[in-house]
């Protein structure tokens, strides 16, 4: 496989990374997150969560091998808020190259040490993240806003030095 190649996310990529990103949160959080948010992370509430993220930031990064967008991450201060690798590109380099690209940005807006979250249950993204060298701080309730409407989801805190 080829590396992948990083370039910050344009307004042309909106609708790859929502798709890519509705795909990826429905692949990993059904029964995981509390009553009803499942049900709100519709298509097109991603369209709208990611056109307004590249819009006001550049903290949305993406990933592409030979062409096709194969992941992305957000970072917001000292967050990696968000990685997400497409179903063909899972087991490959993509995440730890983005992963490591996210704990570089964040280090290069001053921080010392970057934090995620992951959805209690989510074992397959916590050994990736152990692998990485992220320690897992205990649990903690994060809160997500979903079509206007406001949950509590019951995740794990991992943290990394980042500088």
């Amino acid at each position: 496989m080829i590396a992948p190649t990083l370039r910050p996310a344009t307004d042309a990529d909106a609708e790859a990374v929502a798709v890519l990103f509705h795909e990826g949160w429905h692949d990993a959080h059904p029964g995981l997150v509390p009553d009803g948010l499942t049900e709100r992370r519709t298509l097109d509430a991603f369209r709208q969560r990611v056109t307004a993220r590249i819009a006001e930031t550049d903290e949305t990064t993406v990933a592409e091998v030979d062409g096709a967008l194969a992941g992305f991450i957000m970072v917001a201060g000292d967050e990696a808020e968000q990685v997400y690798v497409g179903r063909p590109f899972r087991g490959t380099t993509v995440a730890g190259v983005l992963l490591a690209e996210a704990e570089r940005q964040i280090a290069a807006a001053g921080h010392d040490v970057a934090f995620l979250v992951v959805v209690r249950g989510n074992q397959r993204a916590q050994s990736f993240y152990a692998r990485q060298g992220w320690v897992d701080e205990g649990d903690v309730d994060y809160p997500v806003e979903a079509l206007g409407d406001h949950f509590v989801s019951p995740c794990r805190k991992l943290t990394k030095r980042v500088r």
